[in-house]
């Protein structure tokens, strides 16, 4: 007697494909859609790990900018303040008492911890000037200022070049030179905006003079 052989039949689905090929096909696309998932979480992973590394052993520079929108909102006080802040830090430095040979550790320590925050914020604030007087320079002041202040560009090459020399060295003229350009930009910058200015004694330990606005 023979036996008959039977093979299992597949319904077939109304848009002609095979229900058993259909499912196959799905599953197939569903493991390569879960695979590449895989793949690409694993190197977002790699590449999160590697800049971290890369950050940690070489860090970005933290950049600031003013907004260049432009705003309209600036003033020269800020540069005229950091200029009296390098002013007073080089007043600071010459008054320290330098350690004798019969100092203690402590004292020599105490010294060197003065000095060495001392001269930092001189130098974080030489900076700040010259900043303050970039952007004003690239940021507020037009050709026409120029025609009007023929001496603008010299008072802020000054400044920058006063601001560079203070930062780089301990030298009280350079600080004071700074802080005389700041406060020509200042004069200059005022006079723009159609207001007086004054020059009064600064009601600050440095005690030099600064130019301010008068306001109507």
């Amino acid at each position: 007697m023979r036996r008959s052989r039977h093979k299992s039949v597949v319904a077939p689905r109304p848009d002609g494909n095979l229900e058993g090929d259909h499912l196959e096909g799905t599953n197939d696309r569903s493991a390569t859609r879960l695979n590449n998932g895989a793949r690409y979480e694993a190197i977002m992973s790699l590449l999160y790990r590697l800049a971290r590394l890369l950050d940690r052993v070489s860090p970005a520079p933290i950049a600031y900018a003013h907004c260049d929108i432009p705003c309209g909102i600036y003033d020269p006080h800020h540069a005229q303040m950091a200029a009296h802040t390098v002013v007073r830090m080089i007043d600071l430095i010459n008054q320290l008492e330098k350690p004798g040979s019969n100092a203690t550790p402590e004292q020599r320590q105490e010294y060197t911890g003065k000095l060495s925050r001392y001269v930092l914020v001189k130098e974080q604030h030489a900076e700040i000037a010259k900043h303050e007087v970039r952007v004003l320079w690239g940021d507020y002041f037009k050709p026409d200022h120029l025609k009007t202040f023929p001496e603008l560009n010299d008072v802020v090459w000054k400044a920058l070049k006063a601001g560079s020399k203070a930062r780089q060295e301990i030298n009280l003229q350079a600080a004071e030179d700074l802080l005389k350009a700041t406060n020509e930009i200042a004069s200059i910058y005022w006079k723009t905006k159609g207001l007086e200015t004054m020059r009064v004694k600064a009601p600050y330990p440095t005690e030099r003079e600064t130019v301010y606005p008068k306001f109507k």
